[in-house]
């Protein structure tokens, strides 16, 4: 089952990143039962093995069609910030490669509609701080969930 489960994100999520859930147990059920986890944090997006960001960013993509196209275009960031504040979802995608980042936020009347803004350049701090990251120096949100 594992190794089902395993193929099933590595092979059709990116493929399906759009057009269906690729989270267990269902897009919004997901999506609330990990918010908690995700709030106020960055998250290391990485597809093989997949990261907790990575599957985050797949369930906020297919709810947030919007974001699915900016992914598609713009390629998937390094890392995602997330914080919920007021009603309102509030993402950064840091691509570090680049040293830009982009802004993101829902609550813009339509539910599943989300508004961008940036790039923005990545600071020399925000950018040590994503390295330790990367390399395991700082704390995450657990990559699996029960």
């Amino acid at each position: 089952m594992g190794y089902i489960r395993f193929i099933l994100f590595t092979l059709v999520c990116p493929v399906l990143m759009s057009a269906s859930s690729c989270v267990p147990g269902g897009n919004a059920g997901y999506l609330r039962r990990t918010t908690s986890a995700a709030n106020n944090h960055i998250m290391l997006v990485r597809e093989t093995p997949p990261t907790f960001g990575f599957l985050r960013l797949n369930a906020l993509a297919t709810h947030y069609p919007d974001l699915a196209v900016f992914i598609r275009a713009g390629g998937l960031p390094r890392f995602l910030a997330e914080t919920n504040k007021s009603g309102n979802r509030y993402l950064i995608l840091y691509y570090p490669s680049s040293r830009r980042a982009f802004a993101c936020r829902s609550g813009t009347g339509d539910p599943r509609q989300v508004e961008f803004s940036g790039p923005y350049p990545i600071t020399d701090n925000e950018l040590k701080t994503l390295r330790k990251l990367e390399d395991g120096g700082v704390p995450t949100p657990a990559a699996q969930e029960s």
